[in-house]
């Protein structure tokens, strides 16, 4: 993910919606536990501010510190600046240790991951036995019939600058890898659909377009795909520059939790367990073996010798 400026950061917040407190609710209902909670890439802490509402502790981190300056204060969220080259035991340390955590939540952030490296200390991490991830993404704002078309066409003009991370933002995450089980909300290739209300000024929407990843990758090639010309056509599909619009980004879902260990071959397991089970009994034969008659024999004798002896 692109750093982002002072100014950037702060449009970022104001643009960017709370997620809806329900989602966190029926999340947290199928975790076992409720003590820690990680939301990694947590940007201004939108995330985080509505998991410290179910869970314990909650530990935020992200790679970018300009919005790590402007995230939501709580004393039981403990932000963290994570830089490309911390390695993954230390993040691990970082935020718990190994089986510690019992939510992850990547929002808005996972197709900006190293996906194996990320998915590694997930699965480091994560609760072995009633443990969750949770991921969503958003890719479209639905405003009104005079703002949408005018949307779509920049959206259409971001193609050339869309690396392929952005892509799987673009494609709802229905290409996106998810190497965990799922828990009936959302799977690999099949994410669920959600809406997210907020409310938007003209102004926050286009500082949401100024701090918005295609528009800035555009940007250091050079090219202004906000500029003065499109800001004008969106001021006067807006209407009343003054007005507080009711606006739906369209986000998508998919929680899982950790697969669970299987052979690769039933027969070999089978075979396996047989050869357990014929250890272990030939183990207890041998701990239950009597003496042969020529070995009583031999000890009578034994004992006859001694009590001559004597």
């Amino acid at each position: 993910m692109a750093a982002l400026s002072e100014k950037e950061a702060e449009a970022y917040l104001d643009a960017r919606p709370r997620y809806p407190m329900d989602w966190y609710k029926k999340i947290a209902a199928q975790t076992q536990d409720h003590k820690f909670a990680w939301d990694v890439g947590t940007g201004s802490g939108q995330a985080a501010i509505g998991l410290v509402e179910h869970y314990e502790n909650v530990v935020a981190t992200d790679i970018n510190e300009a919005q790590l300056k402007r995230a939501v204060k709580h004393s039981r969220i403990s932000y963290h600046h994570t830089p490309k080259n911390m390695s993954e035991d230390e993040v691990v340390a970082l935020v718990g240790g190994e089986n510690s955590i019992d939510l992850i939540v990547a929002a808005q952030a996972v197709h900006f991951f190293d996906l194996t490296t990320f998915y590694n200390i997930a699965k480091r991490v994560l609760r072995k036995e009633g443990g969750l991830i949770a991921i969503w993404v958003y890719n479209d704002i639905i405003i009104s019939p005079e703002v949408d078309p005018i949307m779509k066409r920049l959206v259409d003009s971001t193609l050339p600058f869309r690396t392929p991370i952005m892509n799987l933002a673009f494609d709802s995450y229905k290409t996106l890898p998810f190497p965990f089980k799922s828990v009936g909300m959302g799977s690999e290739g099949k994410p669920v659909t959600l809406d997210i209300q907020h409310k938007l000024s003209l102004k926050g929407f286009i500082g949401f377009l100024r701090s918005w990843q295609p528009a800035m990758k555009a940007k250091e090639q050079g090219v202004e795909l906000v500029n003065e010309d499109l800001r004008n056509k969106f001021e006067e599909a807006w209407g009343d520059e003054n007005q507080v619009k009711d606006v739906f980004y369209k986000a998508h879902m998919i929680v899982g939790k950790i697969k669970e260990v299987k052979c690769e071959s039933e027969q070999v397991c089978k075979d396996g367990n047989k050869d357990l089970l014929h250890q272990t009994e030939v183990g207890r034969k041998q701990e239950r073996r009597q003496p042969s008659d020529e070995e009583n024999r031999q000890i009578k004798k034994q004992n006859t010798s001694e009590d001559e002896a004597c």
